[in-house]
């Protein structure tokens, strides 16, 4: 049987999303798939879309406490205490409460565990959950728009199957969830690239967060400057994460796909073009590793859904073969999504006049990394 990549979405998903005053807009997950299916990209009989499992509730005691999933249920039925509720980070303008959110939130957060399982049972190679990654959910408290951490879930069907698990994520935000879950363990190593918590939220993910007890060297940090563009960014990345996932050497990789990164979100300050993210993917997909990827951030939804369509082609393999058609048009067709080329950002965006700044910047945090935490793994 070969094995597929599988993008997870089903219509349930399009609706009970998050209410539409909430900047994490659910329905670009529909729309990514809407436009991956108009360039071709679902097509073929190495991909399928499969529809999302709902993870229960004794699966989700795997991760979050009874008294958090208990508040969760009773702030959906409009009988949670506001204070009680303020506890549990529910009811705030980055976690608002609304009556579908439990069947929406447990569908989403079962996409990534349904990837999982796939990619466990050999039937998948990629899995690609766009209504995923939700970093910033804690055991016992929603933060930042999260609610069910569906990547501390997914990696613990991956740790519970024997497989050493890396997480990356490149969403804007430091993903301090997953890195609270995993900070005292070994088995799953969690690489974040993100801006600095100096300028934005959650205001962590220093690099001398490196986790501890047996779990010391295995959280790693790479925390940007403000106006980080394309190639320092990817600077950071061939010299710091490609080392480090080299030297763990897992057996599966999850990778939280944010494009909060891109130039011109609203609610973050880097600038990067979403070539960027996708020559990420397409370097992670060189691994040769199974690979479940998620959504996460990305408060411009055309530019998110865009980047999203774009990396599920570089998941698919497919993009080489188109863009080198694009080529052929001679830049005519650049700016829409007739050929997939067209996904592509084709200039680069402004690096906010601090290039200069931020290769300062992104070079120190460099340094810092290989000189703290490369020793620690034999680099």
């Amino acid at each position: 049987m070969q094995a597929k990549k599988i993008i997870i979405h089903s219509d349930a998903l399009n609706v009970g999303g998050y209410p539409a005053e909430c900047p994490f807009n659910t329905s670009r997950a529909s729309r990514t798939l809407e436009t991956a299916g108009s360039m071709g990209l679902l097509e073929g009989s190495d991909r399928e879309i499969v529809a999302p499992v709902r993870v229960e509730r004794n699966e989700l005691e795997g991760f979050h406490t009874a008294e958090y999933l208990d508040g969760l249920e009773a702030a959906a039925a409009g009988k949670l205490d506001p204070y009680a509720g303020m506890l549990l980070g529910l009811g705030t303008p980055d976690c608002p409460v609304w009556p579908e959110m439990v069947s929406y939130l447990t569908l989403a957060a079962g996409g990534s565990v349904t990837g999982a399982r796939w990619i466990i049972e050999g039937k998948a190679s990629v899995a690609f959950n766009p209504s995923g990654g939700l970093h910033h959910a804690h055991a016992g408290q929603a933060s930042g728009f999260c609610y069910l951490n569906d990547l501390v879930l997914a990696a613990n069907a991956f740790r519970a199957a024997g497989r050493r698990v890396l997480f990356l994520d490149i969403d804007v935000h430091h993903g301090d969830g997953v890195q609270k879950a995993f900070y005292a363990r070994k088995d799953v190593m969690t690489i974040s690239m993100h801006e600095s918590g100096h300028t934005l939220f959650p205001g962590t993910g220093f690099v001398s967060e490196m986790g501890e007890g047996e779990g010391l060297g295995y959280s790693v940090n790479v925390p940007l400057p403000v106006g980080t563009y394309d190639a320092a960014y990817e600077r950071a990345f061939e010299q710091v994460v490609l080392p480090l996932i080299g030297a763990y050497d897992p057996d599966v990789i999850i990778m939280e796909l944010g494009m909060d990164t891109l130039s011109g979100d609203p609610l973050a300050h880097l600038h990067l073009t979403n070539n960027t993210p996708a020559d990420l993917v397409d370097r992670v997909v060189g691994l040769g590793k199974p690979l479940l990827a998620t959504g996460g951030g990305g408060y411009h939804v055309e530019h998110t859904v865009r980047a999203w369509a774009l990396c599920w082609g570089v998941l698919c393999g497919d993009h080489a073969e188109h863009e080198m058609a694009m080529l052929g048009m001679g830049g005519v067709m650049m700016g829409n999504t007739d050929w997939f080329g067209g996904l592509r950002d084709r200039m680069l965006l402004s690096d906010a006049g601090r290039r200069d700044e931020v290769d300062a910047a992104v070079d120190a945090t460099i340094a810092e990394v290989k000189r703290t935490l490369f020793p620690l793994h034999g680099i």
